[in-house]
This record gives structure tokens, sequence and C-alpha cells, in this order.
């Protein structure tokens, strides 16, 4: 069963779990469990997904009830007016504070069909804001160095580009623990050795947007899930 996080007659939004895909996907095509056609049978109603996880992500997906509700919701997403927070634990210390400005283009299309690298679209603008919430120096070497960092990272984006978060935590050289694309393997498995980590650390834990039925402000929250919290204390960084 699903973790169904807030429900009405037009919306329903979950707690999707890691490893979950959002909808069929290219990506995966061995998968045949998708949160579209689980919570669709969950709660016996039509359901439109409204923005999109990746599938090692966890945290706030929302869904619409109707077509209405669904455009309605799906501009605020477009004009970037939903704020979004995610938590991620990322290698190295950033700054106690900071803003990624970095144009992304897209890789592949809405079902993980990779695009023409020949022909790749424009770059768009794409900001994430970040905060340093919390930090560790294991007194292990996990590279070059004899003690290895890590910090927990709030993170709002304010754009909705495709893999923004992972691909901006990259680009300043601090990329989320457990991305198996964009982050660094060593890291990843030492974490999964030391701590028996087997996800990527990133989660999204609160949405803010409008009420498609009479603009009242929404807010949907939940924690990052048992297992990145239970890391979260192994790293000696309160709840």
């Amino acid at each position: 069963m699903l973790d169904i996080l807030y429900q009405d007659d037009r919306l329903v939004a979950i707690n999707k779990p890691a490893g979950l895909l959002v909808h069929r996907s290219n990506i995966d095509r061995h998968e045949t469990r998708f949160a579209v056609q689980l919570l669709r049978d969950q709660i016996g109603r039509r359901v439109w997904p409204l923005h999109r996880l990746d599938k090692p992500t966890s945290g706030v997906l929302l869904f619409a009830l109707d077509a209405d509700s669904a455009r309605n919701v799906g501009l605020q997403f477009e004009r970037n007016e939903v704020h979004k927070r995610y938590l991620a634990v990322v290698r190295g210390w950033p700054p106690e504070a900071g803003l990624i400005d970095h144009a992304l283009s897209r890789r592949c299309d809405d079902y993980g069909r990779k695009l023409d690298p020949t022909n790749p679209p424009e770059a768009l603008a794409a900001v994430t804001r970040y905060q340093r919430l919390a930090k560790v120096e294991l007194s292990e070497a996990v590279e070059r160095y004899p003690t290895s960092r890590y910090a927990l990272l709030e993170l709002t984006p304010e754009s909705g580009r495709q893999h923004q978060l992972r691909r901006h935590m990259k680009h300043i050289a601090h990329p989320i623990i457990g991305d198996a694309n964009w982050g660094k393997g060593v890291h990843n498995r030492f974490f999964q050795d030391r701590f028996g980590c087997q996800r990527l650390l990133l989660a999204c834990t609160r949405l803010d947007f409008r009420h498609p039925h009479d603009g009242s402000a929404v807010s949907i929250d939940t924690s990052p899930g048992d297992d990145f919290i239970a890391l979260m204390d192994r790293l000696g960084w309160t709840r």
C-alpha cells in the first residue's frame, strides 16, 4: 500500500518510496510496478501525475483526480510557482548557503528514451538554492585524503529541469551520495559497505502550492524515510 499524505476530491499526494517509477519508462523495461498504476488501484480512481520524481528519489508526489485540476496545478509547476524542498546527503562540505545558476538541456524524453546526442536540445535556465544543515568528517580514507567529509543539505529548485538537483550538485563538485549517474562510485560503495545504504540520498520533503478549487495555500510535508533518518542518526545528525 502506498503511503497517502493528502487527499481531497481533487488531489491526492503520496510518499513515493525510493526505487518506484512514476509511470512506465524505457529506463526500466522490466519494471511492472508504477506509482500511477498502484495509486489508481488503491483508491479506485483515475489519477493524473502532476510532476515527476526520479526512480531513486523518494518523497512527496502529487496527483490530480480530474483533468481541470491537472491543468490548473500543472500550470503552477510550469510557471515554477510550486515551492519544493528536498533533503540530500552530498560528498564534501559546500558553503553554508549558495545558489547554483547553471543551464541544463534535456537528456531523454518523458519515457526515458535518449535524445539524439548529435542534435541536443537547447540548454534552459536552471537555478537551485541550497543550505547546509549539518556536516560530518569521518576518520576513514575514501579517496586520497585521510578523512572523508559529507554534508546534509536542504535543496530548493527554482526551476524544474530534468534531473536538475543531481546534475547541479555534480556541477559544483558535491555529488549526491548513491547517485549512480552523476555521483562518485567510490563514495557510493563506501556508504553501501559502511552503512548498508542502497539508495540515492535525495528526498522531496515538502510541496507548497495553490489549491485548484479556491486558490488556498496547501503545504504537504513528509519525512525523508526511515532508512534516510537511520543514516542521519548514524552520522550524528539529529532528526
